[in-house]
């Protein structure tokens, strides 16, 4: 157990995940998928936790651990093609995370997401919380389009509606 991190989440105000993600964010980040899953057959989900809870810092639990249990958690993998995307973002540690099912993964390698990531960070630094979700679901999307474009026959299989954990 890494102790400073352990406190830096114990510690961690949880009314700054709602200063920084209020309800209106959160609906322009809802819209932002919607759109953006016009133009692909993937489907996108955002996950927002302020800080890990007590038994994954107990396990000192990386970052890519956690992503891995939410995508389980909110069965992203639950797609006819297997084409779902997580971003998860995790408050207390400043990061962000995209793990994706493995159709996509076939096809989009882990550069891809690492610059995605930082580009959505790079807004994170300064203080455009919500407008880097929206950055990085165009350009999780613009991927999609590249590898999975629309089909007459997709539907929504996920919800659009941002997850607070």
């Amino acid at each position: 157990m890494n102790i400073k991190r352990t406190l830096k989440h114990l510690f961690y105000p949880g009314w700054w995940l709602r200063r920084d993600f209020p309800p209106s964010e959160m609906a322009k980040i809802e819209s932002a998928i919607k759109q953006s899953e016009k133009k692909h057959r993937g489907e996108i989900r955002f996950a927002i936790e302020s800080s890990l809870p007590l038994k994954a810092l107990w396990h000192d639990e990386s970052m890519n651990e956690r992503a891995i249990e939410v995508f389980s958690l909110l069965r992203v993998w639950d797609t006819e093609d297997n084409n779902g995307v997580l971003i998860y973002l995790l408050l207390a540690d400043h990061k962000v995370e995209i793990t994706a099912d493995r159709n996509i993964n076939k096809v989009v390698g882990e550069q891809a997401w690492q610059r995605v990531c930082e580009l959505m960070q790079t807004e994170f630094r300064a203080g455009n919380f919500a407008n880097g979700v929206i950055l990085g679901i165009n350009e999780i999307g613009a991927l999609l389009e590249q590898h999975f474009p629309i089909l007459d026959t997709d539907t929504n299989e996920l919800s659009n509606k941002p997850v607070i954990l």
